[in-house]
């Protein structure tokens, strides 16, 4: 039997340090960018990126991260997970001072998705060398203490964001992750010990290739639905077809695998597999909701990026209180009535941005955030913990993989059919403003609001600009009931699948004694 080597308390407390400085930064690093869409999409403060670039430098960061990240758990027993870890900061650096100068929105593209590899490299190794330095309840509570980092990267990125884009250029977002690296680097080399597997599993080569190809498909189909305004040309549905053809054979390969890094057959289960399709469509519709949150606040209602993150701050908040709020509450009353009925409350959350419009007082806005981000934090954390203990130890590596694979697939079609949604949307809005502009000035204008608002600055036109707020806030009640309804759908499934007498009222762990 392999057990964990005896490290003195303190140095344990400075490794939960490094560990939690790493997992911040990329929980930090997803709210940052959102907040920075609107100065990116500015054609004179930005690069001039189009809605599906945005798209794009969100989706090649996630699709990367959700593909990768399974394989990353293999690399880090094969070559140790210090090794892994140390390696995941540096490209995360070196990917953030990349896209930090990046000249178009192609190049901050690549660099978001050679961010992507670092926080793939990351997760599954910090995950790792907290349960080989922790045992019996410390490991609890150092889980409970690297979770939380996760709520207090939400509150910090829009902050800090908001401050840097007042202060200096849009770049500087993603330079403030190289001192914050730099100084992990320094306590990976200085505390952490090689851990590395006794039995390594294999690479899983094919899965990868399989996997990233199709979810790279399925998004472009996707995202160049919104581009043409239009579901029926052959290079919008071709890509579709293909990368859900490529996700099946994923599925085929992983299923005829004898160590699978991605073991389907886990979703089969219908307590774990109905929780992590509720928790995929919930993080789908988080992050098409959040997609047209940060032009909403800074493009149409004209808020500066430090009062953006102010107002979107509430959200972070309500997702800090309500973890620990849904592990006391489903002690009290179960999983499936807390769970069920929060994703429903925070579905209706995301659907009352259809009543929102230019005029709107900004407390209610701060109201519906706290009350969305307080009933996400009781769904995600709870279910995760009560889902992750109906599986034995044995399969608790396998069970991580897949949930954080279905986390971050519905995120990659969250943002890619959101986007899309909204573009299309728009572009219908719109088009009654445009005829009687010069064919260049209506190509830009349909592209975006932001393209419009330039636009008209460059025209003096009040009238165009007018007309663009009318058609994004159009788009976004259209974008807020399809987050609404497949929300709804994840809480629906939840209900359906989480039975009373399989998940415990006592399957969350309470907290551990301190470290």
């Amino acid at each position: 039997m392999i057990t964990s080597p005896a490290l003195p308390k303190p140095r344990q407390r400075l490794i939960l340090a490094v560990l939690v400085l790493s997992s911040f930064l990329i929980w930090m690093d997803n709210t940052i960018l959102s907040l920075t869409f609107q100065t990116l999409a500015d054609p004179v403060r930005g690069l001039g990126a189009t809605p599906a670039q945005l798209q794009w430098a969100t989706g090649s960061y996630t699709l990367v991260f959700a593909a990768l990240m399974f394989t990353a758990g293999a690399l880090g027993d094969r070559f140790g997970h210090r090794t892994v870890l140390a390696t995941g900061m540096a490209t995360f650096a070196a990917a953030s001072i990349w896209a930090a100068y990046a000249g178009d929105a192609g190049q901050l593209i690549a660099a978001r998705a050679a961010m992507g590899v670092g926080s793939a490299l990351i997760m599954p190794a910090t995950m790792a060398i907290l349960t080989w330095t922790f045992t019996g309840p410390a490991r609890a509570t150092a889980i409970g203490i690297s979770s939380a980092s996760a709520g207090v990267g939400l509150a910090a990125g829009p902050l800090l964001a908001g401050v840097l884009l007042d202060h200096f250029w849009w770049g500087s977002v993603f330079l403030i992750n190289v001192p914050a690296v730099l100084v992990g680097l320094v306590g990976i080399a200085a505390l952490i010990p090689e851990f590395r597997s006794p039995t390594p599993r294999p690479l899983d080569l094919t899965g990868l290739l399989l996997s990233i190809s199709g979810l790279a498909a399925l998004a472009y189909g996707l995202i160049r639905a919104g581009q043409v305004a239009s579901w029926t040309p052959v290079d919008v549905w071709a890509p579709i077809v293909a990368g859900a053809i490529l996700l099946c054979a994923f599925v085929f390969v992983e299923l005829r695998s004898h160590q699978p890094s991605f073991d389907p057959r886990l979703l089969a289960q219908r307590t774990f597999g109905g929780g992590n399709a509720a928790l995929g469509l919930l993080l789908f519709a988080m992050t098409a909701a959040g997609f047209y949150g940060a032009f909403y606040l800074q493009g149409a209602r004209g808020f500066s990026p430090l009062q953006a993150g102010f107002a979107t701050f509430p959200a972070a908040l309500g997702a800090m209180v309500g973890g620990p709020l849904g592990i006391r509450l489903v002690r009290r009353w179960s999983l499936r009535p807390v769970t069920a009925t929060a994703l429903t409350v925070a579905a209706l959350a995301m659907g009352s941005f259809a009543f929102f419009g230019l005029h709107t007082p900004l407390v209610w806005n701060e109201i519906v955030l706290l009350i969305q981000g307080l009933s996400i934090g009781i769904v995600m954390g709870s279910t995760t913990a009560a889902l992750m203990n109906t599986l034995p130890l044995t399969q608790a590596g396998a069970g991580s993989a897949v949930t954080n694979t279905v986390r971050q697939t519905g995120s990659v079609l969250g943002i890619a059919v959101g986007g899309t949604i909204m573009s299309i949307a728009y572009r219908r809005g719109i088009g009654s403003a445009l005829h009687d502009l010069p064919a260049d000035v209506r190509e830009r204008a349909q592209v975006s609001a932001e393209q419009t608002r330039h636009a008209a600055a460059v025209m003096h036109s009040p009238d165009l600009a007018s007309a663009a707020d009318a058609a994004f806030i159009h788009a976004m009640h259209v974008g807020a009931v399809w987050t609404m309804l497949i929300a709804l759908t994840g809480a629906a499934v939840l209900a359906i699948t989480l039975r009373p007498n399989r998940i415990r009222t006592d399957a969350v762990p309470e907290q551990a004694e301190a470290l």
